[in-house]
């Protein structure tokens, strides 16, 4: 209701992830900023990491070669402030929208494995997601590490990526060589505040739209459902 208030009244919005509660939700919103014809920008700050940045550049790149398999581990201990959803809509949207991002295309299948052993939701979860031509995603979140770990490790044909989302590091290995990518360390969410007004200024569309913030929670909704039902979900 705040998010379509703003809207409505011709107010260009930054809204934190997950972009809604549910799809038809998010729908509602999305339509609505069109209609309005403003900006509806979601708060996905691992776009706007410095390492991110970088190692999206060296998979466009080719350096890597075709990508095979990107995976993420987001662990670290419960916040007690997160009471209304599970770990997969806490977390696992980051990466489920930061390995989408990578590729450059959507997932097509999910499967998962989550439980809730110390909390009333979920607290860990394995998802793993089917790309293009055979190419993997795996996500993996808890809130049972006592300590904070941040990582996504992308393998191609000709070399494997290392990147460190909490030092902002990215790191290339392949048969020859060890090279540490130049990044330019800074903030991620002063980052994303800044691509938000210039894209308001400049009346461009951000990075991460209402769309791809969809597609998130889609995912993110269907990883909870494979896992309660055991089963494959197909993404359309």
């Amino acid at each position: 209701n705040v998010t379509l208030d703003a809207i409505n009244s011709n107010t260009n919005v930054l809204v934190e992830k997950p972009i809604a509660d549910t799809l038809e939700n998010a729908d509602i919103m999305i339509e609505a900023a069109e209609k309005a014809g403003v900006i509806l920008m979601v708060g996905q700050i691992e776009r706007f990491n410095p390492a991110t940045t970088k190692m999206k550049e060296i998979i466009d790149s080719g350096l890597l070669g075709k990508i095979v398999s990107i995976s993420t581990k987001r662990v670290g201990p419960y916040n007690p402030r997160i009471r209304d959803v599970g770990i997969i809509l806490d977390l696992g949207v980051h990466d489920i929208d930061a390995i989408a991002y990578m590729y450059g295309s959507n997932a097509t299948e999910v499967y998962a494995i989550a439980g809730k052993d110390i909390h009333s939701k979920e607290d860990h979860a394995s998802i793993m997601l089917r790309f293009g031509d055979e190419q993997a995603g795996v996500v993996n979140v808890n809130w049972l590490t006592p300590h904070k770990v941040r990582k996504m490790e992308v393998i191609g044909v000709q070399g494997v990526g290392y990147l460190d989302y909490v030092d902002q590091t990215v790191t290339i290995h392949d048969a020859k060589w060890i090279r540490n990518a130049k990044v330019e360390k800074a903030e991620p969410l002063q980052k994303e505040l800044e691509h938000f007004i210039n894209c308001v200024e400049k009346g461009e569309q951000p990075l991460e739209s209402g769309i791809d913030g969809k597609y998130a929670l889609k995912v993110a909704l269907s990883a909870i459902e494979a896992s309660n039902n055991d089963s494959i979900i197909r993404i359309d």
